[in-house]
């Protein structure tokens, strides 16, 4: 009876019994440590066919649902034919809604093992280790290959930054047969994905390896210009590291590239940093940093020169603090570390999380559980401790005679006692502290895009967020209300995840297929092709 039920049913009808779950192991965090090397290793197939198996052909698998990956990727379907050896079928069914599947399986935060149904009871299956091994063997194999359109419409888009949502609305709008440029102005293609992301997390050549091919299908990119006025360049901090560092920066007035072109897409991402220390005595100390321009000098540095330029912002021997968690806090200790930093130690404002899921945060809900990243797991091997010190606010900042930052300032916060009429916490008595630091880094967050470029196209802002501001209309929830300017990515929803950013994407893409052509062969956001 089971050999005839596996014949029809998806993977081993009891695998999830059999085995149990198993990670594909990072490199030794004790070597890893001492280069900007991808973390991760390669398994044995037979460990990805065990792993797979696991997948229990669920009645509804919510991996692939709201709740789980945003892109609606097709999991039990290319679990199933990893368990059964067919890694080319696979390789298609994980391309059908993911465009960049190499960007994912390296830097998605896995939402879609937090909504597993087997994780009810026991471990999730290991969907992001068999994600990256399908695309890995995609290349390895030569199987994917540019694919340019066999016609083209005529019809021209503009697409203004070349994150993951501007790279996948414009591979989705290139397929069908628009001519499309992408305009970046940072010297690479890539936005976040090239200068956001450090590269022992996701390899610069991983990346350019895709651009390649998209460029083979004939979208054009264009680098190193700015759309908006230069008028606009003195507050603008990534367009000044851009200009330090050698990418002599063009300007464009959005409103010619709309003129020229039959469609504008806005995907410029939240590149506002928010910065809750704004008011803090001793914010204009020297040695104080926003984590994006940290991370965007150092691998800047890292590709132009393997380091020797030293035009990264320095931490070998120094004291560091970095204000905020997440995956950017947890990227900034790990380039500290790599550095040869003295120390590192993290502010996390919240308590820290519990071992287990809480009752209010039931599955499918993405599990808020304390977590060791990989950096956080460098910092332990190297220095004995965890680098997070959680229920901390910083109050002030005290430098010496010079003018450089010497002390932070902190307190301790009581989530459990409200302030009656203001914040959810109340600050603990007597628990004042002062850290001893030679660099601050803010790993707060981004309050949203950059208002000018919309100031000049007049596109209305949503508030109190200040995205731009999207209306649901003939042609989907993408437009905005100038005629052929659309928005996708974190310039539209908000700071998010890179598969959220290609979710976004590919919905916009839809949204002007649909405007230019009266119809769109192209799907909905998370729903398969073919």
């Amino acid at each position: 009876i089971l050999f005839f039920l596996e014949g029809i049913l998806m993977g081993k009808t009891t695998g999830f019994l059999d085995y149990n779950r198993k990670v594909v192991p990072y490199r030794d965090p004790k070597k890893r440590i001492n280069d900007f090397n991808e973390i991760f290793t390669d398994s044995p197939v037979e460990h990805l066919k065990e792993q797979s198996a696991r997948c229990m052909d669920c009645g509804v698998p919510f991996c692939q649902s709201s709740s789980g990956c945003p892109i609606d990727n097709l999991i039990p379907e290319w679990n199933d034919l990893v368990y059964q050896g067919r890694w080319k079928e696979a390789l298609d069914r994980l391309h059908k809604t993911n465009n960049f599947p190499e960007f994912t399986g390296r830097t998605c935060p896995a939402p879609c093992e937090g909504s597993c149904v087997l994780g009810i009871t026991d471990p999730p299956v290991t969907i992001k280790n068999i994600e990256n091994a399908i695309i890995d063997k995609g290349f390895e194999k030569g199987w994917i290959k540019p694919q340019p359109p066999s016609f083209r419409t005529g019809k021209k888009i503009a697409i203004v930054g070349s994150g993951p949502s501007g790279l996948a609305a414009a591979a989705q709008l290139n397929k069908v047969g628009h001519k499309v440029t992408v305009y970046e102005r940072a010297d690479r293609i890539g936005g976040l994905l090239m200068y956001g992301i450090p590269n022992m997390k996701l390899d610069k050549k991983v990346v350019e390896r895709r651009v390649e091919i998209l460029k083979k299908e004939g979208i054009e990119f264009i680098t190193c210009t700015h759309i908006g006025e230069k008028e606009n360049f003195d507050n603008n901090h990534i367009n000044n590291i851009m200009e330090q560092n050698g990418c002599k920066l063009s300007y464009i007035d959005p409103k010619i590239l709309l003129n020229e072109n039959d469609a504008l897409l806005m995907a410029t991402g939240a590149t506002i940093p928010f910065d809750p220390t704004s008011n803090n005595p001793g914010r204009n100390l020297n040695g104080i940093h926003f984590a994006m321009d940290f991370l965007t000098k150092n691998t800047k540095s890292l590709l132009d020169s393997n380091f020797e330029n030293e035009s990264f912002i320095q931490v070998k021997d120094k004291n560091v603090i970095v204000i905020g968690g997440g995956d950017t806090g947890a990227d900034c200790i790990g380039t500290s570390l790599r550095h040869g930093c003295k120390s590192v130690v993290n502010f996390e404002l919240l308590d820290r999380p519990p071992f287990e899921r809480a009752s209010s945060n039931p599955w499918p809900e993405w599990p808020r559980v304390y977590k060791l990243d990989y950096s956080h797991q460098e910092h332990k091997e190297q220095k004995g401790s965890d680098p997070r010190h959680y229920h901390i606010m910083t109050k002030e900042f005290v430098g010496d005679n010079n003018g450089n930052i010497k002390f932070v300032r902190t307190v301790e916060l009581d989530w459990s006692k409200p302030t009656p009429n203001g914040p959810p916490w109340s600050e603990v008595k007597n628990s004042i502290k002062e850290w001893p630091v030679d660099l601050v880094l803010l790993a707060t967050g981004f309050t949203g895009p950059e208002q000018k470029i919309a100031d000049m196209l007049d596109v209305k802002m949503q508030n109190p967020r200040g995205n731009w501001k999207t209306f649901i209309g003939n042609h989907g929830e993408f437009t905005t209300n100038i005629e052929k300017v659309f928005v996708a990515g974190d310039c539209r929803r908000g700071q998010s995840l890179v598969v959220w950013a290609i979710n976004e994407g590919r919905g916009a893409a839809r949204s002007i297929d649909q405007y230019l052509m009266g119809e769109t062969s192209l799907p909905a956001p998370g729903i398969s092709q073919g």
